[in-house]
């Protein structure tokens, strides 16, 4: 009788703290962020923020059309990358910087996704079982996230608007987090 009493007990305190996730924070900014919608400058190009704030924060998140976007600074270099995973929709703005063979790479907070962000290619350490011995080596699954180009003007970092007549496999959760949607991370 004491075990069921003891399992009871265990079960009610794992309900107390599924209840205590699920009505906390949704998200949690641990870095500088714009969530606002972005202004169009008249040559196209969207502004995002100042070159001297991004660089302090090391990254930023800003809405193109609806669409979120997160702007890293890495080793000199700015990349600005969908925001949400294309495996299934993490934060990145969230994730870390890791260097994986000489590429730097954001890695998904969720589920370890890592994803270059010089190309978008997503990388997964695999082995060749027709080598005599076999050991496992980084590889591409070919490019799943959007880019988004970056260009500096006096001080001002824009980012060229998607081309969207290529699609992409991070699409998808970009589309569903659009404009508020039911997995915004505003929520």
């Amino acid at each position: 009788m004491l075990d069921f009493i003891i399992l009871g007990f265990h079960f009610f305190i794992c309900f107390l703290i599924s209840i205590a996730i699920w009505c906390g924070p949704k998200a949690v900014d641990l870095h500088s962020s714009n969530t606002g919608e972005s202004k169009t400058e008249p040559d196209g190009l969207i502004f995002i923020g100042k070159e001297e704030d991004i660089m302090k924060s090391q990254r930023i998140t800003a809405k193109i059309n609806g669409r979120e976007i997160v702007v890293f600074y890495h080793e000199g270099k700015f990349h600005a990358l969908d925001s949400r995973c294309y495996h299934e929709g993490g934060p990145l703005c969230q994730g870390e910087i890791e260097d994986i063979d000489g590429q730097a790479c954001i890695v998904c907070p969720w589920h370890k996704f890592k994803i270059t962000l010089e190309t978008g290619e997503g990388l997964y350490e695999g082995i060749n079982p027709l080598e005599p011995s076999p050991a496992p080596k980084w590889q591409s699954k070919g490019v799943k996230q959007r880019i988004h180009k970056v260009t500096i003007d006096s001080g001002n970092v824009y980012v060229n608007p998607p081309d969207l007549s290529v699609s992409f496999d991070s699409d998808y959760f970009a589309d569903k987090y659009k404009n508020g949607g039911e997995l915004d991370m505003e929520e």
